[in-house]
């Protein structure tokens, strides 16, 4: 699966599955941009995988665009867009806050709508285009505690299937890679919360997520990123519209 002569953007792809997959498509032959918010996690990524360093945060659309603008003018257009910047938060659907709720939409669906909007238009006019959006399981099946995070990752999902009917007959894809719990530092954030509200110990709230797993284990971000890899590739045409799990059989559909 050849990337060579691609230039690829990665949004949070400073650390966990967004830097596996900066890494992967490099490896493949990409250029990467690689953008988030942290300034040395993205730079040094960047150097890692002999890219460029872009300050971009999706839950700023006006920032976001004029950082997207800056960087394809320095490097010319983008072939592949890969929107996996996110964020998670949990809480009982009744306290469930404004504030949370607007978050956790604006993050995880509303910025990745916004480069889409702004960068599918021209991948078509040039004949060739990969949108690779990360959602999650949550974005296949409810999450009780985590109704903002799951209803922003089915939003997601419908957002990737509806954009895909309308390009169909164009020569740029649009799909969903729907990943279940992965072994970052996200997870593990997580597994401090469960730990701190159920009283349980680390060790047993992260077996109480493996255990989600038919496999028993969480996923890899190495195992994302090879999926995404070949959604980006030429090769992958025909896969168009598709919300694939990458979660050991979590969700079977």
């Amino acid at each position: 699966m050849s990337l060579e002569g691609r230039i690829a953007l990665v949004t949070g792809g400073g650390r966990g599955i967004g830097r596996a997959i900066a890494e992967r498509l490099a490896r493949d032959g990409a250029r990467v941009a690689v953008a988030g918010r942290t300034q040395a996690e993205i730079d040094e990524t960047a150097a890692a995988v002999g890219g460029v360093a872009v300050r971009l945060d999706v839950g700023d659309r006006e920032a976001a665009l004029a950082a997207l603008a800056a960087l394809e003018a320095e490097v010319g257009r983008v072939d592949v867009l890969v929107n996996n910047a996110g964020t998670a938060e949990s809480a009982p659907f009744d306290r469930t806050t404004d504030a949370l709720w607007d978050r956790m939409l604006a993050v995880n669906v509303t910025g990745a709508f916004a480069l889409c909007r702004a960068l599918i238009p021209k991948m078509i006019a040039r004949g060739f285009g990969r949108v690779v959006n990360v959602a999650s399981t949550a974005g296949l099946a409810g999450c009780a505690y985590s109704t903002a995070y799951c209803a922003s990752k089915h939003a997601m999902v419908g957002m990737t299937r509806a954009i895909a009917l309308e390009i169909a007959r164009t020569p740029v894809t649009i799909n969903c890679v729907c990943p279940g719990w992965a072994n970052t530092r996200m997870a593990d954030e997580a597994i401090a919360r469960i730990a701190e509200k159920t009283g349980r110990g680390e060790d047993a709230a992260r077996r109480a997520l493996e255990a989600m797993s038919p496999q028993g284990r969480m996923v890899e971000p190495e195992e994302v990123a090879l999926v995404v890899a070949m959604l980006c590739s030429d090769e992958a045409r025909s896969i168009h519209g598709q919300a694939i799990p990458v979660d050991g059989g979590q969700v079977m559909r």
